[in-house]
């Protein structure tokens, strides 16, 4: 930070209304200078490169360049920079990767204005930011490493393929096609980080998702 302890901050958002509102909310508050603002990820990493700001509030989805691939990029080059994601996007598959990536904090856009500010001066010192939301998802996350719960209809083709039921009967009983069964196998086997039937059946009692 700088020596009056003002923290600089970079905004990169694709919405020129969101970033215009987020220069107008810090620039209104002692203690934060806006150094400038990026409409994607390549131009943040441009500018955080050029600008040195303590803080880089970095939206995710964004035409152009998206925030993950800056974020990991940014960390990969060791920017001093921290890192705060502000989206409105708190599914696992934007949150971890951003994580990972590097990000120090993550809070979505309907955070109260306090709440930003507190967040950003939290990052600039290092800290770890975390919205509820977020925080939740990351911790069931880590009880379950390999992704996200099984679905109610996962479990049930799970159990069936305990059973030893073809992909042709679970069609029947579950009256589903066999190309949506295919699917749902296809999307356990990645929650649980598995390639066939028998290691989706061992990993299944292993996390007591089966009986």
């Amino acid at each position: 930070m700088t020596d009056d302890a003002t923290i600089t901050l970079l905004i990169v958002d694709d919405h020129p209304v969101v970033r215009d509102g987020l220069r107008g909310m810090f620039e209104s508050a002692p203690g934060f200078t806006v150094l400038g603002e990026a409409s994607n990820g390549v131009e943040a990493v441009t500018l955080a490169q050029s600008l040195d700001p303590d803080v880089v509030l970095m939206d995710l989805r964004m035409p152009g360049g998206n925030g993950v691939e800056a974020i990991a990029e940014l960390t990969r080059q060791g920017a001093r920079t921290r890192i705060l994601v502000l989206t409105t996007y708190d599914t696992d598959s934007d949150t971890l990767p951003a994580i990972e990536a590097g990000a120090t904090g993550y809070l979505l856009k309907d955070a109260p204005r306090d709440e930003l500010f507190t967040a950003v001066r939290a990052a600039a010192e290092g800290r770890t930011v975390l919205s509820p939301a977020v925080a939740s998802r990351l911790v069931s996350a880590v009880r379950t490493p390999a992704g996200e719960p099984l679905s109610t209809r996962e479990r049930e083709v799970l159990t069936l393929v305990a059973k030893g039921t073809s992909n042709r009967e679970i069609a029947r009983v579950l009256f589903i096609s066999e190309a949506t069964v295919k699917t749902h196998l296809t999307h356990l086997y990645a929650k649980l980080g598995v390639k066939d039937r028998a290691a989706a059946v061992a990993v299944g009692y292993d996390r007591g998702i089966l009986g």
